[in-house]
């Protein structure tokens, strides 16, 4: 079961009214769209993403819905509007690049937009030591040369909070942890993609092309191991995703 069918599963029969996609992309759009819901409003802070957004609901999306491109720093964004349901989906670690240090202030903006439920998807952070597990040790490298190449690019790398703190921070934020759930992980091939191809974007960037083709190098041998393991165990077993529930005090 995906998380978006566990939250489904989690919102049960309540009608899902208007609907805030707090940090949206295709995939989170993919499943929005699917949803009946009165009206959407979609926001990112990344103007590729929402380009690319923009390309994915083009037929889809109606009168009522919009997408936003903005900052949840900006006081001024939404201000004033509220949501029956609002998904914060991999937020927290993705507004590193565009809010940085600036995490623990994000469920206490997201608060007075929040007419009924918050729901959290957040990653566990697994970047961490030296993974004993061969699938543990080759996550770990695809996310260090990612975060690597991300630095020497001048990019800010994603920064993920665990579920304990993120229970804590949605506490002081005033809203009511009604369930939370972890579920292991099992990265497959698109996984290796997305994240090696967000190096070899960056790499692009860098003003030494001796570094950036020995980086490349890189990439392509990390990218065939990591697929091959996958290809003979059936995914990168490592980490866990969390779900949280929260509501208005």
């Amino acid at each position: 079961m995906s998380l978006y069918d566990r939250l489904a599963a989690l919102h049960g029969q309540r009608p899902w009214g208007a609907f805030l996609d707090a940090g949206t992309g295709p995939a989170s759009m993919r499943w929005l769209l699917k949803l009946p819901t009165s009206r959407w409003t979609a926001v990112t802070a990344a103007h590729d993403m929402a380009e690319r957004t923009a390309r994915e609901i083009a037929q889809a999306a109606r009168c009522q819905d919009r997408l936003v491109h903005g900052n949840w720093m900006d006081a001024d964004l939404l201000a004033g509007e509220r949501y029956d349901t609002v998904l914060a989906d991999y937020l927290l670690g993705a507004i590193e690049g565009y809010a940085p240090y600036w995490q623990d202030q994000l469920f206490a903006r997201l608060r007075p937009l929040v007419g009924g439920r918050l729901y959290v998807i957040g990653l566990n952070p697994y970047v961490h030591g030296r993974p004993e597990d061969p699938a543990g040790r080759l996550v770990n490298d695809i996310a260090r040369l990612r975060d690597a190449c991300f630095l020497l690019a001048g990019d800010q790398p994603y920064r993920e909070y665990p579920l304990e703190w993120t229970l804590r921070q949605l506490e002081r934020a005033n809203l009511r942890v009604v369930d939370a759930e972890v579920m292991a992980i099992s990265y497959r091939e698109r996984f290796v993609h997305s994240q090696l191809d967000m190096c070899t974007q960056a790499i692009t960037q860098l003003d030494s092309r001796g570094l950036a083709v020995r980086l490349q190098e890189e990439i392509a041998e990390l990218r065939q191991r990591a697929l091959a393991y996958i290809a003979r165990e059936g995914g990168l077993r490592h980490g866990h995703d969390y779900l949280i529930v929260a509501e208005p005090v």
